[in-house]
């Protein structure tokens, strides 16, 4: 299941350096695959879709930070728990009930993403 940021996000910033796969980011900046992770050029996620890496995605939020579910691991492959959530004074970066996924899953999509 990826981390979702509430609107009760106050903007402080705390949660967007501690995301292992760059999978935060400033409400109304554009967002990439490519950042962060080894992706690059055209590749297909691990759910089906097709898209170019490098391509600027729109931003999910223009109002608060905002976790990109496709890039959101909950840190696995990298640490116990997720960092944004623990780093957040205020509580809002809590699980996405929109997407659920398993831990198998989010291991594979954290391998897909850093070829270690």
């Amino acid at each position: 299941m990826a981390i979702i940021i509430t609107d009760e996000c106050i903007n402080c910033g705390a949660c967007e350096p501690e995301c292992p796969n760059t999978a935060i980011y400033e409400g109304a900046d554009d967002w990439r695959y490519a950042d962060g992770t080894d992706l690059e050029g055209d590749i297909v996620l691990t759910t089906g879709k097709s898209v170019n890496a490098e391509d600027a995605q729109e931003p999910i939020s223009d109002e608060f930070y905002y976790i990109v579910p496709d890039k959101c691991t909950e840190c696995k492959g990298f640490h116990e728990e997720p960092q944004c959530a623990a780093v957040c004074p205020v509580d809002c970066c809590v699980p996405d009930d929109n997407h659920v996924e398993t831990e198998k899953e989010l291991l594979e999509k954290q391998a897909f993403m850093h070829h270690d």
